[in-house]
């Protein structure tokens, strides 16, 4: 599978700014792409945009 194209990449508001743990997410047509702030070019985790919907909603749960 090829790595959609993801026009924008929004930091999580989680983020403290200053360096630490931090991710950004993607948003392609039909999928979601997360990747480390460290690393950008390290890899992207790419999930279709439903689980990733499902995801979210289980750890706004928890």
């Amino acid at each position: 599978m090829a790595t959609p194209n993801y026009p924008t990449w929004r930091k999580t508001s989680r983020s403290n700014g200053q360096g630490g743990e931090c991710i950004e997410i993607g948003s392609a047509p039909g999928w979601v792409g997360i990747r480390d702030t460290k690393n950008r070019d390290g890899g992207t985790l790419v999930v279709d945009r439903a689980v990733f919907g499902a995801f979210l909603a289980a750890v706004k749960r928890h």
